[in-house]
Parts: C-alpha cells; sequence; structure tokens
C-alpha cells in the first residue's frame, strides 16, 4: 500500500518533460497551392454573337456574382420547380449529407484524443496463501484517469487531417448540388428539345401526306406518273420513320428528370418543357482564371485532399517519436462488497515512455508513402485546374459556335420555306415536278429539325457554362 501511494519520479519526468517539449508538431504546414497564373481561358479572346432579333448576343461579364439559383435565368417556372425538387428529394445529396455528418463525427474521434480519458475501473479478487489457509476476498472501484500528451503532435496532424476530409466531403456535396442541378437543366431542355423536334417532323409527316394527295390528283388528271406517286409514299414513309426515335427521347429524358428528383418514372410526370417558352440568358458571368479555383467545388474537394494527403506525412512522422502515457487511479478497498465504502482507499501515478527502435524500416517507409502520396495528390490536383480550365474553354468557344450554327440554320430554313413555296406554286401551275417538291420538302425538313437542334444545343451549352464557373446551389 505504501509502494502504491508514492509518486513515482518517472511520472513526474514525463510531465515536466511534456510541458517542455509541448506545442511541437512534425511534419509539414499546410500551404494552399499558389493561384493559376493563366490570365485567359483561350489563346484568342472569344465573341459571343447573335442569332438574329430573336436571339441576341450573349454578354460575359468578367467578376459578376456567381447566382445560387443560376437555372431561373431560363424563366421557366416548371423548370425552377422541377430543380428545387430535386434538390430537395435526391437520394445522392442525401448520401453526400450524411457522408459529411459521419466525416465531422470522425473529427470529434481524432479530437478526443487530445483530452484525458476517464473511465470506471473495479474488480474482485479471490486467493489463498496455502492450502490450509481461508480464502481472503478483496473488491475494488474507483475512477483510472488516463492521458497521452501529444508532445510532437502526432494527434494534432490526425485532426488535421480529418477536418480536411471534413473539407473534402463538404466540397464534394457543393459539387453534387452542383452536378444535380446540371443535370436536371440539361434533361430538361432535352425533353423541350424532343418535343420541338416531334412538332417539326409532325408537319412535316403533314406536308407529305398533302404532297402525296396533290400527286394523286395530278396523276388522275393524266399529270403525273405511277412513279410520282411511289416518290411521294417513299418520303412520307421515311419521314415517318424519324417519329420513334424522338419519342424514345422524349421518354427516356422524362425517366431521367424522375430519377434526378427521387422519384420512379410511374409515379412522377415531368413537365412538359417548351423549348420556345425556355428564355436564353443574355448575361453570363465570368469568373477570371485565378479565381476559378475558389469558384468550384471540383477543385475546392481536390485542394481539400490534399490538404488531408500533408497531415498524414506528420502523423507519419510521429510515429517515429517517442510516446508518453500518463495514468492516474483511485480506488477503494474491502474484503466485503458491501464495505467499499467505509474500506480503506488507494491511489497510484504513473508514466511510461515508449520509443521505437527497430521496426525493420517500416516506419520510414510509412512516412515516405505518405509523402509519395501527397505528391500523387499534388499531380491529382494540378490535374483537375486543368480539366476546369479545359472545360471552361470547350464551353466558351461553344457559346460561339452556337450562335453561328443557329444563325446559320435560320437562314437555311428560311431559304428551305421559300424553295418549297415556290416548288408547290410550280408544281400546281404545271410547270415544275413532284421531284423537285419533294427535294424542296426534303430541305426543309433537315432545316426545321436543325434549328431546333441548334436552339437546344446553345441552351444547354448556357446551362453548362453556369456549372463550369461553380454556380453551387444553396443548400
Amino acid at each position: 500500500m505504501s509502494e502504491r501511494r508514492r509518486a513515482p519520479v518517472p511520472a513526474m519526468l514525463a510531465a515536466l518533460l511534456c510541458a517542455a517539449l509541448a506545442g511541437c508538431t512534425v511534419g509539414p504546414d499546410w500551404r494552399a497551392p499558389r493561384a493559376p497564373a493563366e490570365a485567359a481561358y483561350t489563346p484568342r479572346p472569344v465573341v459571343l454573337q447573335g442569332a438574329g432579333v430573336a436571339a441576341p448576343a450573349q454578354r460575359l461579364q468578367p467578376r459578376a456574382a456567381l447566382p445560387a439559383r443560376w437555372w431561373e435565368a431560363f424563366a421557366s417556372p416548371e423548370l425552377d420547380a422541377t430543380v428545387r425538387r430535386a434538390l430537395a428529394d435526391s437520394p445522392t445529396l442525401q448520401q453526400a449529407r450524411a457522408t459529411l455528418r459521419q466525416a465531422r463525427e470522425a473529427v470529434l474521434v481524432a479530437r478526443g484524443g487530445m483530452l484525458p480519458q476517464l473511465d470506471l475501473q473495479a474488480g474482485a479478487t479471490r486467493a489463498r496463501a496455502a492450502a490450509d489457509a481461508p480464502a481472503a476476498e478483496l473488491y475494488s472501484a474507483g475512477p483510472l484517469v488516463g492521458y497521452a500528451p501529444d508532445v510532437f503532435g502526432g494527434t494534432r496532424r490526425l485532426v488535421e487531417q480529418q477536418q480536411a476530409l471534413v473539407d473534402v466531403q463538404r466540397e464534394q456535396l457543393d459539387a453534387a448540388r452542383l452536378a444535380l442541378s446540371g443535370q436536371t437543366v440539361a434533361q430538361a431542355i432535352a425533353a423541350a428539345s424532343a418535343r420541338e423536334q416531334l412538332l417539326a417532323v409532325q408537319h412535316i409527316v403533314e406536308a407529305d401526306r398533302s404532297n402525296l394527295e396533290l400527286v394523286r390528283l395530278a396523276r388522275s388528271a393524266g399529270q403525273a406518273s405511277g412513279a410520282d406517286v411511289a416518290g411521294a409514299q417513299s418520303q412520307l414513309a421515311a419521314d415517318l420513320t424519324l417519329l420513334a426515335p424522338l419519342r424514345q427521347q422524349l421518354a427516356a429524358a422524362r425517366d431521367a428528370l424522375a430519377l434526378l428528383v427521387g422519384r420512379g418514372a410511374g409515379a412522377w410526370q415531368a413537365p412538359d418543357f417548351d423549348l420556345q417558352r425556355l428564355r436564353l440568358p443574355q448575361e453570363l458571368p465570368m469568373v477570371v482564371p485565378s479565381g476559378l479555383v475558389r469558384a468550384r467545388p471540383d477543385i475546392r474537394a481536390a485542394e481539400a485532399q490534399l490538404h488531408a494527403a500533408s497531415a498524414a506525412i506528420g502523423v507519419a512522422a510521429a510515429d517515429l517519436y517517442p510516446r508518453l502515457s500518463l495514468s492516474a487511479g483511485w480506488s477503494a478497498e474491502s474484503a466485503t462488497l458491501g464495505g467499499l465504502f467505509s474500506g480503506g482507499q488507494a491511489w497510484a501515478l504513473s508514466g511510461a515512455l515508449a520509443a521505437p527502435l527497430w521496426h525493420g524500416g517500416a516506419l520510414r517507409a510509412q512516412r515516405r508513402a505518405a509523402q509519395q502520396a501527397y505528391d500523387a495528390q499534388l499531380a491529382l490536383y494540378r490535374q483537375t485546374v486543368l480539366a476546369a480550365f479545359a472545360q471552361v474553354a470547350d464551353v466558351l468557344q461553344a457559346l460561339q459556335h452556337d450562335a453561328q450554327l443557329l444563325q446559320a440554320q435560320r437562314d437555311a430554313l428560311a431559304s428551305a420555306d421559300e424553295s418549297l413555296r415556290l416548288a408547290r406554286e410550280a408544281y400546281a401551275g404545271g410547270a415544275g415536278s413532284v421531284l423537285q417538291v419533294l427535294a424542296a420538302q426534303r430541305a426543309d425538313a433537315r432545316a426545321r429539325l436543325g434549328v431546333a437542334q441548334a436552339r437546344a444545343q446553345r441552351l444547354a451549352d448556357t446551362a453548362q457554362w453556369y456549372t463550369a464557373m461553380g454556380s453551387v446551389p444553396a443548400d
């Protein structure tokens, strides 16, 4: 009993050593990578053009604030309601939120290693000193406090690592929200485009039927041949084949929207999005290259992952140094269980020092592996930045080319409409052939479909511009 009450000298020395070395943290201190030095996304300036009075030129707004509800720029109540529903009910976001909460709990677990640990210990012993001696019983109960001083900062680096992983999950949640809003808008535009093309094809089919009737009447009057009738029938049959693929595109877009909003395709009906009612945003916010690394959540997530890899080097480095542990306990002891409250008392203080001597090179290899993991993550971060810049450049040039394509398609449609009108008038007056009407009909069909596709592509690329800029919706 007297030996247990004597404070061990090594424990006191360990405590003093802890106080002397407090604040020593091994491993590299975190420094975020420098912002890229690029001043532009493309080698030459990109000028966004218009596509006539109905589709004026878009304008880039450098350093403008990124809107959180960017899809509202398309001025569609149906689109706004669908995106809001997706953000509220998507299982993908629910999973990301749960993963973020899990990462936050891991930080609390790591921080617990920096605080003293309090436990309750109790024991019972029954022993016999000799064969003919009566058995003796001893009961004890009391608190036990343990503490492992973070002398070289291994625990602090572990907390830093776990906090960086929280940042990773937070940025990935933002990236998931951004991707979900972008995919929802893209599928809505795809559905609107399919409906617009279906209307165009149905108009073409109606015109084909009118042409067929016209040719049959002409043949009855002796002004057309059987080959003319067969040609008109062939054109009608060819155009009818365009309907089924477009109906499938519309159905697939609607099913994708149901999945994005977290509903089954049979339990939720997507709105009938109208391509003509989707307004093309005119003012496009533009983040300069040096600011894109802070705007895009995927880049911020890669940076946070790099931070975690940096802290992991410190965790591995701390394993190369000694570890101290202190403990203190107090217990009530008695020969009977009921006598614990009135029996004897005992206390103990202890300290321990464990220093790695030889682990077959494993600990140093572990530190080198952590450094190599950091180097790999740094390369991945750089690749993420480059990929983001490439995406912005692609979308920026796509917006330029979309306007040019839409203008060309509208010019082609105007020419095709005029050619078809003249061909029909000539044929009705007996000055033209049915082949000329059919050729004009084909050109008009291609032009109508081309306009619908070009307008939908311009809207889709505009939506992708917002996601490329990092317009994260608010949670």
